[in-house]
């Protein structure tokens, strides 16, 4: 009589089980991150920026000329051009690296975007991006 060794073998099924959960909470959770305020973009092709390790700084400027940060719990609070200037300082004096991205509703006359990027680049962002859509294809 021979007796059989047993050998070990890992049961890899409870493991694609709990990838599979993981995956479906990535994809239900992913695009509540990117949360912020209702913007109508502007149209424009463009070369995407390139990806970085952080999440970018984003300031928001809605059809009414209302300014909102993607920072904290009320990012739906419309803030005060010196308030966006002053968060902005206090996160660049920290993470001078950080990309700042404005959303400019495309109802925002130019001039008071430009105004905004201008405050940015003296709180001292080194560059500021503004996000547009990709146009519809005819």
């Amino acid at each position: 009589m021979r007796k059989r060794r047993a050998m070990a073998e890992i049961n890899v099924v409870p493991y694609i089980d709990v990838m599979l959960v993981l995956l479906i909470i990535f994809m239900v959770t992913a695009p509540m991150l990117m949360q912020g305020v209702q913007v109508d973009l502007p149209k424009a092709s463009a070369e995407p920026v390139p990806d970085q390790d952080s999440e970018p700084l984003i300031v928001s400027i809605d059809s009414q000329g209302q300014l909102f940060l993607n920072l904290g719990a009320n990012e739906d609070q419309a803030l005060e051009l010196v308030t966006v200037k002053e968060r902005v300082a206090t996160i660049m004096r920290r993470d001078p690296d950080k990309s700042v991205l404005v959303w400019g509703d495309a109802a925002v006359p130019y001039g008071q975007v430009v105004s905004l990027m201008t405050v940015l680049q003296a709180a001292g962002a080194p560059s500021v991006g503004l996000v547009t859509e990709e146009p519809a294809s005819p």
